[in-house]
């Protein structure tokens, strides 16, 4: 399975959210949360962005774009699988 990466910071109500929706999802995808401000060069390239999620291919990362905040449950699944995350079938 591909792992999802979700770029997030601490406090941010945005991250905390989709973290929560993503978490909660019946066919869940394995999550990595990563804290930007841990680290100077993910502050750099995020900024106030975040949340980012993103996903290793055999072609590098690959950053999908901002998730629609309203997208919940099978919404959500589908809008992942159409930008790309192959999810568990990887």
């Amino acid at each position: 399975m591909t792992m999802l990466r979700l770029y997030s910071r601490p406090g941010c109500c945005l991250c905390e959210g989709l973290e929560e929706k993503l978490r909660g999802l019946a066919a869940a995808p394995d999550l990595e949360v990563v804290n930007v401000d841990e680290d100077p060069a993910l502050q750099a390239r995020f900024g106030l962005e975040v949340p980012v999620l993103a996903w290793q291919s055999p072609q590098g990362e690959q950053v999908l774009p901002r998730v629609p905040p309203r997208l919940v449950d099978e919404a959500l699944l589908v809008w992942l699988r159409r930008n790309g995350f192959p999810g568990r079938s990887a």
